[in-house]
């Protein structure tokens, strides 16, 4: 669940990603001179997600954020794939994972505990139930969990072999996406990141990458 500047960036973005054929699973926003804005998102049709989705969401969402500003300094934005070690952010996320191993992490602790590591039993939209490693099952309130994320096993690389990518398709420099004003309302740099993992050497993370810097707040310049 989003909040704050977060909740009003995903729910600006969120509707056009939808109609793209994408499904938002977080927006995070981090660091204060310079934030990062980060879309995470998945294939709907639960295709591999490859660098043309991230280059394909990228311009979408700097033309909605360039226009709804909503943050006034200048700011960067990164959009990628959840990966195999993925954030749980919604209901299906655990559901698509019951029996796997995930770190839950509180706002509010719960008997004296704010982290707990366990495998997945179920979830609803108010709890989520897991069985610690060091204790019985125990449900969790979702509203009072700061975060949760899969944890990277032999079990869940081989349940995911077949749905990560291969790594065969190459970054290409994206375009940089120029707001249609005379001034620039913000900086804007797309870093597209593609998880491609592979089974066979744990934890095989490869991210391919490609940057667009772009100028910043101000006149833009002619070009000649």
């Amino acid at each position: 669940m989003h909040e704050g500047l977060e909740g009003r960036i995903a729910d600006s973005v969120a509707p056009a990603i939808e109609a793209m054929g994408y499904e938002l699973v977080r927006v995070q926003v981090s660091g204060k001179e310079k934030p990062v804005v980060q879309i995470m998102a998945d294939r709907a049709d639960g295709g591999v997600f490859t660098v043309t989705d991230c280059e394909n969401i990228s311009h979408q969402v700097s033309a909605i954020l360039d226009v709804d500003d909503p943050i006034k300094s200048e700011w960067m934005l990164e959009v990628s794939s959840p990966g195999i070690d993925r954030p749980l952010t919604r209901t299906k996320d655990y559901l698509n994972y019951l029996g796997h191993v995930a770190i839950v992490e509180m706002s509010i602790p719960l008997d004296g505990r704010r982290r707990f590591r366990g495998q997945i039993l179920g979830a609803d939209a108010g709890t989520v139930h897991i069985k610690p490693d060091d204790g019985p099952e125990i449900t969790l309130t979702r509203g009072n969990i700061r975060r949760s994320k899969l944890i990277l096993t032999d079990e869940l690389i081989a349940a995911t072999a077949g749905d990560v990518a291969t790594g065969d398709e190459e970054a290409e420099e994206a375009a940089p996406v120029r707001p249609k004003r005379g001034k620039l309302k913000a900086s804007e740099k797309a870093r597209l990141k593609l998880a491609a993992e592979a089974q066979a050497a744990p934890p095989a993370e490869a991210l391919a990458e490609a940057q667009t810097p772009s100028p910043p707040r101000g006149k833009s310049k002619k070009e000649h």
